[in-house]
């Protein structure tokens, strides 16, 4: 088992990590801006360590300098939470180059589940239902036209390097395409430092369902049930529920079942969740993969509620190279669990996301900032069986 862990992020999964820690006995070692220097999440910390200042760009997402927090106070593991570096393949490298064990899967899967189109070919090889579209991502207008016209309108272009919907755009009509090409570009090399482009059929009202899945360096594979996640706004999770409701129980074994072929293909280990969306259309049976998300979730803790089971001991465990806890035959779900994320908005500004700032009268907190609200409500931590 991992004796001193870094956790290198903050605020509510720093605090996450730790609170697992603790109950394992497991020393932890916290990091922190300049900003943060008197925030709860160093709590009860073997050992606090300034790696930089206020700005993320030079604390929280400098690898050299939390990896060297991680050597000088003698951490043989780092945990990388969720956001930041948590699926920076060069972190995880980097971390494994200095002799630390990077809690989570390797850089390698990290690259090629980074990139979508790779992702989408791998999926499709291990005979998971995938979107028809494009194979290799693209920049070139006139093969992304030639694509659309053989899928047929509507399609939505995608990012291969994106997350969280930026870039992705909708095209009804041929008519569009090009404009909203250009467009999906900029957003894409701003964000993301790549430009290329997949596209896919667009359905209009899919279900959006995810498999949290894990895996161990002994072969083991197994699902620990599906959370869903279909009511979203501009592209960003609003609800998360798990298990899906009204699934028939033939779509769920299918579900889970293609998630944890899909893990087995790539010889996935550590906690990942695949994510779906399901065509409503027809008879509702119709699923395709998505992407898949290389650590832990902010939604896991209504996966943690429905199982019982700890998720970031788990991580560790597997990251320390013991077997999964429990066979697929073992892990068993009971009730049902629900997280809400507070999503603001101005009205003034044409409904622009505004997470916090300024106050109008009457009203919620504004700002002109056009990143969504992260504001979370969460399920109480759940207990380890």
């Amino acid at each position: 088992m991992v004796k001193r862990l870094l956790i290198a992020n903050r605020g509510e999964i720093a605090r996450r990590i730790a609170r697992t820690c603790r109950r394992l006995g497991i020393e932890y070692v916290a990091v922190h801006s300049e900003a943060d220097a008197a925030a709860a999440h160093l709590d009860g910390a073997f050992e606090q360590v300034l790696i930089g200042p206020s700005p993320a760009a030079d604390s929280y997402l400098r690898a050299d300098a939390l990896i060297d927090a991680a050597l000088r106070t003698g951490c043989d593991a780092v945990h990388p939470g969720y956001g930041f570096l948590s699926e920076n393949a060069e972190f995880a490298a980097a971390a494994a180059e200095a002799g630390l064990v990077f809690v989570g899967p390797g850089a390698s899967t990290i690259a090629a589940m980074g990139d979508k189109a790779i992702a989408k070919r791998l999926m499709a090889e291990a005979g998971v239902p995938v979107l028809p579209g494009s194979s290799d991502a693209t920049e070139s207008v006139d093969e992304i036209r030639a694509n659309a016209a053989r899928i047929g309108y509507p399609v939505i272009l995608k990012p291969v390097a994106g997350g969280g919907g930026k870039g992705m755009q909708v095209i009804e009509r041929e008519g569009d395409l090009a404009p909203a090409v250009e467009a999906a570009i900029r957003l894409a090399r701003a964000n993301f430092g790549d430009g290329r482009l997949l596209v896919e059929r667009y359905l209009r009202r899919p279900r959006h369902i995810e498999v949290q899945v894990f895996g161990d360096t002994h072969g083991n594979v197994v699902h620990l049930f599906e959370r869903e996640c279909s009511l979203q706004r501009r592209h960003q999770k609003i609800v998360e529920e798990a298990p899906a409701v009204g699934l028939p129980v033939d779509v769920q074994e299918a579900l889970r079942s293609a998630a944890v072929r899909g893990a087995q293909a790539i010889g996935y280990v550590n906690a990942g969740t695949f994510e779906f969306i399901l065509d409503s259309a027809g008879d509702g049976s119709g699923f395709y993969f998505l992407e898949v998300n290389t650590r832990l979730q902010v939604e896991h803790p209504v996966t943690e509620a429905i199982t019982g089971l700890d998720l970031v001991e788990w991580q560790l465990l597997v990251a320390a190279g013991e077997r999964l806890p429990l066979a697929q035959d073992e892990i068993t779900a009971s009730g049902h669990a629900v997280e809400v994320r507070v999503y603001a908005e101005d009205p003034d500004a044409g409904f622009r996301p505004a997470p916090a700032g300024r106050w109008w009268p009457g009203g919620p907190p504004m700002c002109g900032s056009t990143r969504p609200s992260t504001t979370r409500a969460r399920c109480r931590p759940s207990t380890t069986r």
